[in-house]
C-alpha cells in the first residue's frame, strides 16, 4: 500500500514547516486527482497512522478531489471526462490523449494554530 509512504512524506513535509513556523498544525490540505493512482480512503487511514507519535498527531487531512479534464483536439476546448477509463471527449467522442487536470497529488496548504 503506497498510500502509507505518501502519508509519511506528507507528515514529514508538514512537520518541517510547522517546526520552521513554530506552530502546531491543525490540518493538511491536499489536492488529489482522480488519475493520481491514490486511493482516497486508504490515504486518510494511512495519514492517521503516519501522524502517530509526531507533532501532527490529532491533525486532519483535508482532501480536495480533482476531476479529470482533457483537451479535445476536435472541439478545441477542455472537457470533463464522463468516465476516467475512457479518454474520449464527452461531447463529440473523439480520442483525447491530453490530460490537463486530474493527475494532481499536491500539498497545497497547512492550517496552523494561531
Amino acid at each position: 500500500m503506497h498510500e502509507l509512504s505518501i502519508a509519511l512524506s506528507l507528515v514529514d513535509l508538514a512537520c518541517e514547516e510547522a517546526d520552521r513556523l513554530g506552530r502546531r498544525v491543525r490540518a493538511v490540505h491536499l489536492r488529489l486527482g482522480e488519475l493520481a493512482g491514490v486511493a482516497r480512503e486508504a490515504l486518510l487511514a494511512s495519514y492517521d497512522l503516519a501522524c502517530a507519535d509526531t507533532p501532527l498527531e490529532g491533525s486532519r487531512l483535508v482532501i480536495e478531489q480533482v476531476p479529470v479534464v482533457v483537451f479535445c483536439p476536435r472541439c478545441g476546448v477542455e472537457r470533463l471526462l464522463d468516465r476516467v477509463q475512457w479518454l474520449r471527449c464527452s461531447e463529440c467522442g473523439s480520442p483525447t490523449p491530453e490530460v490537463r487536470r486530474g493527475k494532481e497529488l499536491e500539498l497545497v496548504a497547512l492550517e496552523v494554530e494561531p
